[in-house]
């Protein structure tokens, strides 16, 4: 399997880990590095992430990410693609779609989410 398809295999293995809230896996694939910059600016690590899942107020009904573009540079990897996810966080339903850029660091044959971004896409047009 190429460097691409590993990327392309754990962001799917991310966004499917959301639906079940499987944390092992969503914990194993983040880097200890791991920081996502929210929609709003806010900045969270990788243990705040895992805490607000670990709350039980927030649940997936869909989840997925699609349209790819994967660019490897040697132990880096750079995804820019969609991710739409439908549910609800503290009782309150959410359908959101956003454009997102995330980065992939290659350690020991293993590639690992280090940094995460995204805006809600509103309108194509």
């Amino acid at each position: 399997m190429t460097d691409e398809q590993q990327v392309i295999e754990a962001e799917q293995r991310l966004a499917a880990a959301h639906l079940t809230l499987n944390l092992a896996v969503i914990s194993d694939l983040l880097h200890e590095d791991y920081v996502i910059v929210q929609p709003s600016g806010r900045l969270e690590t990788k243990h705040d992430v895992l805490a607000s899942y670990r709350s039980g107020e927030r649940h997936w009904q869909h989840a997925e990410v699609r349209e790819l573009d994967v660019k490897i540079y040697g132990t880096l990897a750079r995804v820019v693609g969609i991710w739409q996810a439908k549910g609800t966080n503290a009782g309150v339903p959410f359908d959101y779609r956003a454009r997102f850029i995330s980065i992939w660091v290659k350690r020991a044959e293993v590639w690992k989410n280090i940094s995460y971004a995204s805006a809600e896409i509103k309108d194509l047009r």
